[in-house]
């Protein structure tokens, strides 16, 4: 038996992760009666969502004529035909009864003069089919991640929902191929607490840590995702990862696609509005993978500005300073902070940063967990929602302002799922004490581990592998290399160091555990990418440019035990939910 002291508690849902998707189901659970615990390792208004700035879409049609089918249509495009069909009918549909939910809930919206949710152009973002640009990304100012990540949480609070905060999940419970609960490290006190639940919602965002140049927070570990690994259930589409175009050069900081809505564009070092070369409809509004490549080929052909020619410019300076300080506060703030740039004047030095996974783990639009054998078996008592998720609605590349409404409709749509199938104060199974140890051993091992290899050198160490290996542009030749050389961090593990063996406020060992999440999603992420021989949205092979639906419109699976992976492949489902809308075929992606 364990020497760790564990206290057991029993839920009728728990949800791993408190930013814009648990804290939205969480508020679905609670308010339908169902016993409900969020699982947080960090204070919930400091999860990742209040990073995000530029708005939330849906077609309301607050800024002109919109219908949600042209939306479908745009996040089908913008996913390069790679998402499911039916998983973005159901977004785009629920997207506007979504916001309005938000509203009611208490979002402080920006308004237009007659008081309705003000909208703002995005990249990718149309009417009538690309035809025409349109006004659908629902903001407040651009602090919009971070007033609905409020928000929710007092509606949580306001719901009776029980918050367990700063506690770090190690891994699921699992019995019989169905998820029955998890284990969890209390950082506060050092206790173990064991989670039973009759479903387990995985929502713990993004693994962007794994790359050495993120706008992700430190804390973007991708934890759910390397439980689901370990529990031996695959993660989907891992290559897919978006470099947003306008990260704080040097630092990474985010500049919200909210920018160039409003009316702001890139230049080179010659001056030239670039865009205009690469996307001469959409121009500085085209799709994120369109700019970012856009940006990294002026680089690499010399027309880059600053000593090193390494970045470009982002001008605003000519949009109405009343414009900026309504509307863009927290851009003009950041800019001054990291880049020590009066945006009035002066233009943001911006390049590619890595800022969104489109994979992650396989679900259906109800949510629902699936493990992929020759079919689309449901995993009991599992789902997952928001970046952790690859439902899959946004394929090769998502749209900016696609991620928030992406949480709060599958965060929905989870609870209302969960609510059809628990019936509150249905007792528990029995978990084994075996099953428990296992989770344990591998906490055990590390916390103890008396190596050489500190935590920090070889986290370094992979993301400077993957910085270099699995960039905006990929070959053949960076990406055989880079499968040798991030296996070298994780064979590093057998040696690691972990000098603090305390259990309480342990960074020491938080990291070590992060890390050991990360190393997974890297390998499989470095090895999906190498079996993907074609160029489709955020995955751009030098050596394979063109797209090629015949071999490759199928989503990637990844399975990783230890450093072996397995690679399959699953087909891009081409039907959609109901008959309001019918299967867009591929076509060619241009904008």
């Amino acid at each position: 038996m364990s020497s760790y002291k564990i206290i057991d508690h029993e839920y009728d849902v728990v949800v791993l992760g408190a930013g814009g998707s648990g804290l939205r189901a969480a508020v679905g659970l609670s308010e339908a009666g169902l016993k409900t615990a969020c699982i947080s390792k960090v204070f919930p208004t400091r999860s990742h969502t209040s990073a995000a700035q530029g708005g939330i879409s849906a077609a309301l049609g607050n800024m002109g004529e919109d219908d949600w089918r042209w939306h479908m249509y745009d996040t089908v495009k913008g996913a390069d035909w790679l998402g499911d069909q039916d998983c973005i009918e159901y977004l785009c549909k629920e997207a506007p009864r979504a916001v309005i939910e938000l509203e009611r809930y208490g979002v402080p919206f920006s308004r237009t003069e007659d008081g309705k949710i003000y909208q703002r152009p995005f990249g990718g973002m149309t009417k009538n089919y690309g035809n025409e640009t349109v006004q659908r990304t629902c903001a407040a100012a651009d602090r919009t991640g971070h007033a609905i990540l409020h928000t929710l949480y007092g509606q949580a609070l306001k719901h009776n929902t029980e918050f367990f905060i700063e506690y770090f999940a190690l891994d699921l419970l699992m019995k019989d191929g169905a998820c029955k609960g998890l284990i969890a490290w209390n950082l506060d006190d050092g206790t173990i607490h064991r989670f039973r639940s009759h479903i387990t919602i995985i929502a713990t965002g993004g693994y962007g840590k794994i790359y050495y140049s993120s706008t992700s927070a430190h804390t973007c570990t991708g934890d759910g995702n390397a439980m689901i690994l370990r529990a031996g259930l695959p993660l989907q589409d891992m290559e897919f990862v978006q470099f947003h175009p306008t990260g704080i050069y040097g630092h990474g900081t985010l500049i919200s696609e909210g920018v160039r809505g409003e009316g702001g564009y890139l230049v080179n070092s010659k001056g030239e509005r670039f865009m205009e070369r690469y996307a001469p409809k959409a121009k500085d509004l085209a799709s994120r993978d369109v700019v970012s490549r856009s940006i990294a080929i002026e680089i690499n052909e010399g027309r880059g500005v600053g000593k090193e020619q390494d970045h470009v410019h982002l001008h605003l300076s000519h949009l109405d300073s009343k414009v900026i300080e309504e509307r863009l506060p927290g851009i003009s703030e950041s800019s001054r902070l990291f880049a020590n740039v009066d945006v009035t004047k002066e233009p943001i030095p911006v390049v590619p940063t890595v800022h969104y996974n489109m994979g992650g783990i396989p679900t259906n639009y109800k949510a629902e967990v699936m493990t992929i054998n020759g079919s689309e078996k449901i995993v009991p008592g599992l789902m997952a929602i928001g970046e952790a998720a690859c439902v899959s609605v946004h394929g090769a590349n998502r749209l900016g302002s696609n991620s928030l409404i992406d949480l709060v409709v599958f965060g929905r749509a989870a609870a209302k799922r969960a609510a059809e199938l628990v019936k509150p104060e249905t007792p528990h199974e029995e978990i084994s004490e075996s099953e428990t140890e296992k989770c344990l051993e591998r906490f055990d091992k590390l916390r103890n581990a008396n190596g050489e290899n500190k935590t920090a050198d070889l986290r370094l160490a992979m993301q400077k592998t993957m910085q270099l290996k699995c960039a905006v542009f990929r070959t053949d030749k960076t990406l055989k290399e880079g499968i040798n050389d991030i296996r070298k961090s994780f064979d590093g593990m057998e040696n690691i160091s972990v000098k603090d063996k305390s259990l309480i406020y342990n960074t020491d060992l938080v990291e070590t555990l992060e890390f050991d999440n990360l190393i997974r999603q890297a390998i499989i992420t470095m090895d999906s990418a190498y079996q993907r021989k074609e160029s489709r949205g955020a995955h751009a092979r030098d050596d394979f440019p063109k797209r090629d639906d015949e071999k490759f419109m199928k989503h990637t699976l990844s399975w990783c035990n230890g450093k072996e992976t397995k690679i399959d492949y699953r087909p891009v489902h081409k039907t959609t939910l109901t008959s309001d809308v019918q299967y867009f075929p591929p076509q060619e992606r241009v904008y």
